[in-house]
């Protein structure tokens, strides 16, 4: 089933994907990211821990690499024979912990609820643009056939996750073990699309 976004008009919006940040958002460390921030942290990264339900045990994780589009959507290229399209197909509450490749280590949770999208002309070029945030160089379009192939002979299938809440653990550093407290506070879930005066 398709699941592209629709415009005001009914006519389907075709999916963006947004370009890999050459400045990734640096977290605070002395306060709570403002949920315009914690947005721009999801935008701007590349990694998260992709985390689901089992029928058993305690929640599966695995570390992925995903891809903003334009809808505020998170992209995700897997084969359809790995756990995380079953469970998606089976239930599509997911957790992405995007990771921070700094330090002090920040990480932000995302909420979502995910889909699997049959639109394969956007897999690909996800596929691609992971390459992408794999090497760190531009991957040429003339290499776009045997990208197919390969989603192909994998059976990779796309899933599209969509946030709706946030959940941030802001760094903290201990800069020295003479330290006799290392200042936390509590964060707090908040909608995905919570204006900044919500933070105050």
């Amino acid at each position: 089933m398709s699941t592209a976004r629709e415009t005001h008009d009914g006519v389907a919006a075709p999916a963006r994907l947004l370009p890999l940040s050459k400045a990734p958002f640096q977290a605070p460390t002395d306060r709570d990211m403002l949920p315009s921030e914690r947005r721009e942290f999801v935008r701007t990264h590349r990694t998260c821990v992709f985390g689901y339900g089992r029928r058993a045990d305690g929640p599966a994780m695995s570390i992925v690499y995903y891809v903003p589009d334009g809808n505020n959507d998170l992209l995700v290229a897997t084969m359809a024979g790995r756990a995380k399209a079953k469970a998606v197909a089976r239930n599509g509450k997911v957790s992405l912990c995007v990771l921070d490749e700094t330090w002090p280590f920040a990480y932000l949770q995302v909420y979502c609820d995910a889909v699997i999208d049959d639109d394969e002309e956007t897999l690909i070029d996800v596929m691609m643009a992971v390459a992408e945030r794999m090497s760190g160089e531009p991957v040429s379009a003339e290499l776009r056939p045997a990208v197919k192939a390969v989603a192909e002979q994998e059976g990779r299938v796309l899933v599209r996750c969509r946030p709706y809440a946030t959940f941030v653990t802001p760094p903290r550093h201990l800069h020295s073990n003479e330290q006799q407290e290392l200042a936390h506070w509590v964060s707090g879930s908040l909608p995905w699309d919570a204006p900044d005066t919500h933070a105050e």
